[in-house]
């Protein structure tokens, strides 16, 4: 399953927007309204819960600086990738699109995609705020 958050414009370069991502403990002014835990859990690893949800555990994967930043799931019995995608407008904007891949079976796609999709949608909108 892969789905992609609309791309958001931030009036931030690339290199900035990167640093911002690269700080795990910023995703927690990203979350939306309905989370009930966030902690990080070390440099590159962070746990959060929304409510209904049950705990997820981030970690940071690959990092391909200003660009690239690549998390995945950390333990946890479904496997899963959230990556941001940087791409330099000029030299002080740049658009962030958020994408989710994930490896599911059609019934647990079908359940998630809807929740899934919101998430990551309320993280991309939340960048240029939060920045």
């Amino acid at each position: 399953m892969n789905l992609e958050s609309p791309k958001i414009s931030v009036s931030k370069s690339p290199q900035d927007v990167f640093n911002f991502l690269a700080d795990i403990k910023n995703f927690e002014s990203l979350m939306p309204e309905n989370i009930s835990k966030f902690e990080v859990l070390g440099d590159d690893t962070f746990l959060f819960a929304l409510k209904g949800m049950p705990e997820i555990i981030l970690k940071k994967k690959e990092v391909l600086p200003p660009n690239k930043i690549i998390l995945g799931a950390a333990g946890g019995k479904i496997d899963f990738s959230l990556i941001a995608n940087i791409t330099e407008i000029n030299e002080a904007s740049s658009d962030v699109q958020l994408d989710f891949t994930g490896d599911f079976n059609p019934m647990m796609a079908m359940m998630i995609k809807g929740p899934i999709t919101k998430f990551i949608e309320t993280l991309a909108t939340s960048i240029p705020k939060a920045i």
